[in-house]
C-alpha cells in the first residue's frame, strides 16, 4: 500500500517539532548478463558492500502503511544504505503517466524542485523518497540532501538517482516512477512496485547540481560507487 509522500512545504510544522512499460517476466529461467543498468560497477559488487549493516537509525521503519517495523538505516564511512520494497511516487509535475487520474495519490509537488523552481518530474528524472526527519532518522544529520546521488540496486541492475522528495516519517522504500521503469520494475502507481529485494545506497555528501540532471547523477553515481565498492 503507498502513502502519499510529503513535501518540506506540506510537513513544515511537523519537521519542526510517454514511456512504454516493461514486458513481463517469462515464466523460465533466464541468464543474466553480468552488468544490467547504468554503471560499470556491477550489482554484485555494490550488494557485497552492504552484506553487513551498522545501524545509524535508533529503530526500524516499516514498508507499508500498517506492516511491522523491520527496516533500518544502515550506515558505512561513505554512504547510508537499507533494504526494502519499492511503492511508486509518481507526485511532482502533471505528465502522461503522473497525473490525478493515473494515480488517485497523486502530489502536484515535491520536496524538492528543480533548477528553475518546477517540481519535479516523476515520469522522466530517477528519485526516490526517504523519510521526513523524526526521532528514528534524519537524514539532514547524514550528509544526505536535496540532490544526494543514490545507486538503487535490484537484481542484477543499478540504476542512479538522486533524492527527490520526503515521505512518511515512518514508512521507507519509494521511489519515482523513471526509477521503476529503469531497473525493469512495474512503474504503474496503481499496481507496479515489488514488494522487496531492493537496495538503496546514498552516498554522503554528494549532490546533483541541477538536480534534473540525470546525466549528472550517472556520472557522479559511477564515480562514487566505484570508490564505495572499494571500501570508501
Amino acid at each position: 500500500m503507498r502513502v502519499r509522500s510529503l513535501t518540506l512545504a506540506a510537513a513544515g510544522a511537523a519537521l519542526l517539532v510517454p514511456a512504454t512499460l516493461p514486458a513481463p517476466a517469462s515464466a523460465g529461467p533466464r541468464r543474466e548478463p553480468a552488468v544490467r543498468g547504468e554503471g560499470r560497477v556491477r550489482a554484485a559488487d555494490l550488494l557485497a558492500r552492504v552484506r553487513h549493516c551498522t545501524p545509524v537509525s535508533r529503530g526500524r521503519y516499516r514498508t507499508d502503511e500498517g506492516a511491522s517495523a523491520t527496516v533500518r538505516v544502515c550506515g558505512t564511512r561513505g554512504a547510508v544504505f537499507w533494504k526494502a520494497d519499492m511503492d511508486i511516487d509518481c507526485d511532482g509535475r502533471t505528465t502522461t503517466r503522473c497525473n490525478r487520474r493515473t494515480d488517485p495519490m497523486f502530489f502536484a509537488a515535491t520536496a524538492f524542485q528543480q533548477s528553475d523552481g518546477r517540481h519535479l518530474n516523476a515520469e522522466r528524472l530517477p528519485y526516490i523518497v526517504v523519510p521526513a526527519p523524526s526521532g528514528v532518522w534524519d537524514f539532514r544529520a547524514h550528509g544526505v540532501r536535496g540532490g544526494a546521488v543514490v545507486a538503487v540496486v535490484y537484481r542484477s541492475r543499478v540504476q542512479y538517482a538522486v533524492v527527490g522528495d520526503t515521505g512518511p516519517r515512518g514508512i521507507i522504500g519509494e521511489a519515482s516512477y523513471a526509477t521503476a521503469r529503469g531497473l525493469g520494475i512495474s512503474p504503474d502507481p496503481r499496481r507496479g512496485g515489488v514488494p522487496s529485494g531492493v537496495t538503496y545506497i546514498v552516498f554522503k555528501g554528494s549532490r546533483v547540481r541541477p538536480i534534473e540532471s540525470h546525466t549528472a547523477a550517472v556520472a557522479t553515481g559511477q564515480r562514487l560507487a566505484g570508490r564505495f565498492v572499494r571500501g570508501g
